[in-house]
C-alpha cells in the first residue's frame, strides 16, 4: 500500500557502511532523518558526513538491542545472513526494514521519487522492476515543471484566505482549479512569483474578471524530440493553440488533446488568415479567460514575427510569455552535420530573410559578400538566384559551397549541396521549408552527416546532391 512517511527527526538505522548505503542515507537526510550507522567501516563519502555530523556513527557491529528506538531499518550489506538476521529482528519489533535488493525481506520499498517539494510524485514496481520504475520516473520528470514546487507553496500560504473569502467548497474548487491551470500557474512556474501571487490576489478579489495569458511557443525546425521541455508542458495546457503551416504534425500530436487546434499558418505568397486577424482571434480567446497558445515554428522571435504579435498583446492589456525554440538555421544544420562555425572556415554566422517587405532597405551585400563567414539564409528559394548574383557581383567566391536543406530534421529530409553559382538550380523545386546554406563549413556536411530517421521500416537517409 502507497505511503508517505513523515520520517523528519525520526531515527533511522542503516547497517552497512558503503556506496549502497550511502545512496540510502542521501535519500533519508532530505528527508530530514536522524541517520544512525552501523558498519565496520565507513566509506569515503560516509566519512565526510560523519565529520561534519550530519550521521552518527553508531557502532561497528550490529545488535539487536540497536533496533528499540528506531523508526526504520535499512540493511545494506553483502552479508546474507546478517541480513536475514536484521529482517527478522526488525520484524520482530514491528519495525520497519528494507534489505536492500532483496524485495521478500522488505516491509517498506523506497520508490522512484519525482522531487518538487513539497510536492512528491513515487512511482514503485514493488521491487519486481526497479529499472522501469526509473524509466517511468524519468517520462514524468519531463512533463513537472521544475518549479512545480513554488505553486504548492503559494496554494499552502494562500489557503486560509480563499478559505477565508469563498465560503463553499464547490467555489474553492472551481477557484484552485482556474490557479493551477491558467496564467498564475504559467508565471509561478516561469519563475515570476511576484507577479503570480498579484494575479493571485486580484483573482480572489475580482472573481468575474476573468482574463487568459498568450504564451509565445517555438516549436522548433520538425523534429518533435527538438520540442523544449518547458514548450511541451505549455502546449499541454492549453486550451486554444493557433499554429502555422511550419508546425510539424509530430509536434501538434503533443498538444492537449482537448484543445482547440486553429490552423493561421501563411505560405509563400498566399496568406491564409491576415496578421491582423492572428492578433485579434488570439486577444479574444484571452478575453475569454482562455490559455492561448501561439505555436511558431522554428523560434518566434528569430523571422517568426513573434514580436509584433506579443506588440498587439501588450497594447490589448494581455499577459504573456515567451518560450524559445531551436531556429531552423542551428536544428536543420546539426541534423545535416553542418556546423554553423568552424575555427578553419568560419568565424561568424548571420541569419539573413530571402522575404523581406517591399520598402524595406536593401541588404548590405558587400558585408553579407565576405568570406569566412556563413550565411543561413530563411525563405530564401524564390530568390536564391538574386542572391547568388548579388554575393558573387560583391566578391564573395562563385565556387563557395553551399547546401539548401529542405524540411530540415524530418523523416524527409533532403540536402542538395553545390557551390554559390549553381545556388538557384539546387533551389529549384526544392521541398518546403529549406534554408539556404553559403559557406565553407558546407563542406563538412560530406564528412559530418549522421542524421538517418527510421519510421514504418523504412530507412530515410538526408538525399544528397553534388552538383560540382
Amino acid at each position: 500500500m502507497p505511503l508517505f512517511a513523515a520520517v523528519k527527526d525520526r531515527t533511522a538505522l542503516v547497517i552497512g557502511g558503503e556506496d549502497t548505503a550511502a545512496r540510502k542515507i542521501a535519500f533519508l537526510l532530505r528527508a530530514g532523518a536522524n541517520v544512525q550507522v552501523v558498519s565496520e567501516r565507513l566509506g569515503e563519502e560516509l566519512t565526510t558526513l560523519a565529520a561534519e555530523k550530519r550521521i552518527s556513527w553508531l557502532a561497528t557491529a550490529f545488535q539487536e538491542t540497536q533496533l528499540d528506538n528506531v523508526f526504520l531499518v535499512i540493511a545494506a550489506t553483502d552479508d546474507d545472513a546478517l541480513n536475514q538476521r536484521i529482517y527478522d529482528a526488525a520484524n520482530a519489533r514491528q519495525r520497519l526494514v528494507n534489505v536492500v535488493d532483496s524485495p521478500a525481506q522488505c516491509s517498506f520499498i523506497f520508490p522512484s521519487i519525482v522531487d518538487r517539494s513539497p510536492l512528491l510524485v513515487a512511482i514503485s514496481s514493488g521491487g519486481t522492476a526497479p529499472v522501469l520504475a526509473r524509466i517511468l520516473r524519468e517520462k514524468i520528470e519531463a512533463l513537472l515543471p521544475t518549479r512545480l514546487g513554488l505553486l504548492a507553496e503559494a496554494a499552502s500560504y494562500w489557503r486560509h484566505a480563499i478559505k477565508t473569502q469563498l465560503k463553499t467548497t464547490a467555489e474553492r474548487r472551481r477557484f484552485w482549479e482556474r490557479v493551477f491551470r491558467g496564467r498564475i500557474a504559467n508565471m509561478m512556474i516561469a519563475g515570476n512569483q511576484q507577479a503570480a501571487e498579484a494575479a493571485l490576489q486580484e483573482e480572489l478579489t475580482q472573481p468575474q474578471r476573468r482574463v487568459g495569458e498568450i504564451i509565445l511557443v517555438g516549436a522548433g525546425p520538425g523534429d518533435a524530440g527538438l520540442l523544449t521541455l518547458r514548450g511541451l508542458q505549455v502546449i499541454q495546457q492549453a486550451d486554444i493553440v493557433f499554429y502555422d503551416h511550419l508546425v510539424s504534425d509530430a509536434v501538434r500530436e503533443l498538444v492537449r488533446r482537448d484543445a482547440e487546434l486553429v490552423c493561421v499558418g501563411k505560405r509563400a505568397g498566399v496568406h491564409a488568415v491576415a496578421q491582423h486577424d492572428t492578433n485579434r482571434m488570439m486577444i479574444d480567446a484571452a478575453h475569454q479567460g482562455k490559455t492561448v497558445v501561439r505555436l511558431k515554428g522554428g523560434d518566434p522571435f528569430i523571422f517568426g514575427r513573434g514580436g509584433e504579435e506579443l506588440q498587439a498583446a501588450a497594447e490589448a492589456g494581455i499577459p504573456f510569455q515567451v518560450v524559445p525554440g531551436v531556429t531552423a538555421a542551428a536544428g536543420a544544420t546539426a541534423y545535416a552535420g553542418i556546423p554553423l562555425t568552424h575555427r578553419d572556415y568560419a568565424q561568424s554566422v548571420t541569419f539573413v530573410t530571402g522575404h523581406y517587405k517591399a520598402d524595406s532597405a536593401p541588404f548590405d551585400w558587400a558585408h553579407l559578400a565576405q568570406s569566412r563567414q556563413t550565411l543561413a539564409i530563411y525563405m530564401g528559394t524564390m530568390k536564391a538566384a538574386e542572391i547568388s548574383q548579388q554575393l558573387i557581383q560583391h566578391g564573395r567566391d562563385s565556387a563557395t559551397p553551399v547546401a539548401v536543406i529542405s524540411r530540415g530534421t524530418r523523416a524527409d529530409q533532403q540536402i542538395k549541396t553545390g557551390t554559390l553559382q549553381q545556388l538557384e538550380n539546387l533551389a529549384k523545386e526544392a521541398p518546403m521549408p529549406a534554408l539556404l546554406v553559403v559557406g565553407e563549413v558546407v563542406e563538412l556536411h560530406h564528412q559530418l552527416a549522421w542524421f538517418q530517421h527510421t519510421t514504418d521500416s523504412e530507412n530515410f537517409d538526408s538525399s544528397v546532391v553534388n552538383l560540382a
